[in-house]
């Protein structure tokens, strides 16, 4: 057998694993727009352009993009969070719905708008982007709600993913009850977390911060050098006391942290990019299935870096298909 034929059917092995588990997304909900168009002239008002719209078109996102990366590569995904009693909050159930994403543990509530964020897309590249948010707290009413639908889910997950966009949602209290529920059934937990937003993760499995935030979160001021990277996963593994701790580097790749062992370096596997929206979306979704699929963390980086690698090469927030990580995989190792 060939290493290409092997390393194929052992990412089949390893796909057909990940889509036996069921895992859950608790974060931030948004509705992602998309107006498509083209730019002919620039505008005689002002020195911008004047963008002629061909299409437009509507996404879940935020935390949601996490599940329909999930469920688009055929992982069942549950989606648990709050969105506003408004239009946009029920256009984004109904999407969730489309793409097959439960979403019995989203609160409907009237604390604040449903997050919009409307990003203008020409020559393909995007000219701007328009952000309808407000950030909110949530009510004792609000949290019972969450605490029942919790102990009713989680049960029933192989994982949890937390994902902190900071806009209000994700709460010590909230980590906490999530974190109590995952060790009393054994559920793995990983977490994309929000410097702004400085928590206690003990008890989870992984923590994914991007390297930019892995700075912040330490209160360190940021640096390239690797050696300055490496003291800070180590820093940060001792404040957040978890078992891996994997830090994302853009066109540097990805850096693993799993004492005792020296630290693990995936180079990037993209090829081209065009838009790096949602790749740390796609990256802890492939991440986390894989761990919960029994993959090793080293090679569940690799999965994830492959999937985050595809998605840069496309315009838009954009999930993989089986056969883009499978070519990814064999030819791009």
């Amino acid at each position: 057998m060939t290493p290409k034929i092997a390393r194929e059917k052992r990412i089949r092995e390893h796909i057909a694993a990940m889509r036996r588990q069921r895992i859950m997304v608790i974060g931030d909900l948004m509705l992602d727009e998309f107006i498509w168009g083209k730019v002919s002239r620039i505008s005689p008002e002002a020195p911008v352009p004047v963008v002629h719209v061909s299409r437009e078109s509507s996404y879940p996102g935020g935390a949601a993009n996490v599940a329909r990366n999930l469920a688009e590569f055929g992982i069942p995904a549950a989606m648990c969070g709050v969105t506003g009693r408004d239009f946009n909050g029920h256009k984004l159930i109904k999407l969730l719905n489309a793409a097959h994403i439960a979403s019995e543990g989203i609160l409907v509530s009237s604390l604040s708008p449903t997050i919009v964020k409307t990003r203008i897309i020409a020559r393909n590249q995007q000219v701007v982007r328009v952000d309808r948010e407000q950030r909110f707290a949530l009510g004792e009413q609000e949290l019972r709600k969450l605490a029942k639908i919790l102990e009713k889910s989680i049960p029933g997950m192989n994982a949890v993913i937390i994902e902190d966009y900071g806009k209000g949602l994700v709460t010590q209290r909230l980590v906490d009850m999530v974190l109590r529920l995952t060790q009393e059934h054994k559920v793995l937990v990983t977490v994309d977390p929000n410097p702004g937003n400085p928590l206690s993760w003990r008890g989870a499995t992984l923590i994914k911060p991007n390297r930019q935030e892995a700075f912040a979160a330490l209160g360190w001021a940021y640096e390239e050098q690797a050696a300055a990277l490496e003291e800070a996963g180590r820093a940060l593994l001792d404040k957040w006391q978890v078992a891996y701790l994997l830090i994302t580097m853009g066109e540097d790749g990805m850096l693993l942290f799993h004492p005792p062992n020296r630290p693990y370096h995936s180079p990037t596997r993209a090829r081209e990019v065009y838009d790096v929206s949602g790749a740390g979306d796609t990256a802890i979704a492939f991440l986390t299935a894989a761990l919960a699929a029994g993959v090793s963390a080293e090679e569940a980086t690799e999965i994830a870096n492959h999937a985050a690698g595809i998605v840069v090469g496309k315009l838009g927030t954009a999930t993989v298909t089986e056969a883009e990580l499978i070519r990814s995989y064999t030819e791009n190792g």
